[in-house]
């Protein structure tokens, strides 16, 4: 049986692309317009993409030797999964490539907020002392809402407890017995809007999903809530954000 080949539309490791090379012919197509690659499509095996690469019906229609494609990372939002399963074809991804650092890049992003990080910044680079302008508040005693208790919002759960944080959860796949064993309390979205301090979204971008968080759900939260998107866009309406920003909420 000869090699199969596999084409590399996204940067990944060197590492990988070895690893490959060991028993596949591969094709990098890193940086070329997407017609090279829908080309190279035409007689592969395997497809490696990350996130900026759209994977629609007509790019795997034009790989009919297609049999698996492989996403670098967690979200399959840019794979038409629905048509890949059509054609034959699995869709797979990577769940535990980033889940740490985007598990850590959260918490960052929750004490930055916290702590007014970014505005105190600004405010020194423009020569300005203003801390009491600054003063924030203390993530200890405060309830932390997790929307998605998946690998990213389970280790966001166990660092938030590190802080003395209560930890509630949103997640229709997990058991309350699962979640008692992380010290997290499990409740609808409308519980959850109503006693989180801040509110961490880790959630895939589905039609389930898009604009979850909306003018309505906004008017549920306490005012002054903390909101953290560390999933997709699209999850949060902007624009009702942004009014709930400007309304003082």
């Amino acid at each position: 049986m000869g090699r199969h080949k596999v084409v590399v539309a996204e940067q990944i490791a060197q590492a990988g692309i070895a690893a490959l090379e060991e028993t596949c012919d591969v094709v990098v197509t890193v940086g070329e317009p997407i017609e090279r690659t829908i080309a190279e499509l035409a007689d592969a095996s395997a497809l490696i993409v990350r996130s900026a690469t759209t994977v629609d019906e007509a790019m795997i229609t034009a790989a009919p030797n297609l049999t698996v494609i492989g996403r670098a990372g967690i979200g399959v939002d840019n794979i038409d999964v629905e048509a890949a399963t059509r054609h034959g074809v699995m869709v797979v991804n990577a769940p535990d490539a980033n889940a740490i650092s985007a598990a850590e890049h959260t918490m960052a992003l929750i004490l930055a907020q916290a702590r007014h990080v970014a505005a105190a910044d600004r405010s020194l680079r423009e020569g300005r002392w203003d801390r009491k302008l600054f003063q924030g508040v203390e993530l200890a005693g405060k309830t932390l809402g997790v929307l998605g208790l998946g690998k990213i919002g389970t280790f966001v759960a166990q660092r938030a407890a590190a802080f003395d944080m209560t930890v509630v959860a949103f997640d229709p796949y997990v058991s309350a017995d699962r979640a008692r064993r992380l010290g997290v309390e499990m409740l609808t979205l409308d519980e959850l809007f109503a006693v989180a301090d801040i509110i961490t979204i880790h959630l895939p971008k589905t039609p389930q999903t898009l604009n979850l968080i909306d003018a309505s759900s906004i008017a549920k939260m306490k005012d002054g809530v903390r909101i953290v998107n560390v999933a997709r866009g699209g999850i949060v309406s902007e624009a009702d954000l942004a009014e709930a920003i400007r309304s003082g909420k």
